[in-house]
């Protein structure tokens, strides 16, 4: 169970895990800004959803670095907060899917290809560096890997989305793959939230507490 394995783990087990989180904050970052320029240029659903999920996985990281250092019932807590930030993309996805379902237009399949082929690299190497260390926190760690593992998904997804978009000529694909992000940070968000249940009576436990 993650919380029990999270209970052994001492603060300097944690200073790894620290650097890595807070060198995919700095990528996410970094990206979030190319990405959401491009999706506004074009008018993507899908790509503004990705947009604005780099800025989830900052938030998302940026609050392990601070948490790690927090006993368990914190932590706990910590992990239903992040449960509630990774559904803030898929928030954006449906109310750009709304404002754009009577007038879909399609986006440029170029731009859509070149700015997810970059996407893909960074929530690769995110991903990659979090593999290795998302049960060393618990749900802290593991929210941070499945936000960058839902991100590659979601990257080859557009790409397979722009070449219907060339194919079919319509904006139906973009507002199709937006609302398929909504239900995929939903399914992470409900993961998180439980295991960071599972840390919540992990430390009711550790407390002497009636678990009834």
């Amino acid at each position: 169970m993650a919380a029990s394995s999270s209970l052994n783990d001492s603060p300097n087990a944690y200073a790894g895990l620290r650097r890595v989180v807070l060198v995919v904050a700095a990528l996410n970052f970094g990206y979030f800004w190319v990405e959401t320029a491009v999706a506004l240029a074009i008018g993507s659903v899908a790509l503004l959803a990705d947009g604005v999920d780099f800025l989830e996985d900052l938030a998302v990281n940026l609050l392990i670095a601070l948490a790690l250092a927090w006993p368990l019932r914190r932590r706990a807590v910590a992990g239903k907060v992040m449960a509630a930030v990774i559904l803030m993309p898929a928030a954006v996805a449906l109310w750009q899917a709304v404002a754009k379902f009577r007038h879909p237009e399609a986006p440029d399949v170029t731009s859509l290809v070149v700015v997810s082929l970059g996407a893909v690299m960074v929530n690769g190497v995110s991903a990659w560096l979090l593999a290795r260390r998302q049960h060393h926190a618990g749900s802290l760690s593991r929210a941070a890997f499945l936000s960058a593992r839902n991100d590659v998904i979601v990257n080859v997804a557009i790409i397979a989305m722009a070449g219907v978009t060339a194919w079919v000529r319509s904006g139906w694909p973009d507002l199709v793959l937006g609302l398929g992000i909504l239900a995929l940070n939903g399914r992470a968000a409900w993961e998180v939230w439980e295991l960071s249940e599972e840390e919540r009576l992990a430390a009711r436990a550790l407390a002497g507490e009636d678990l009834d």
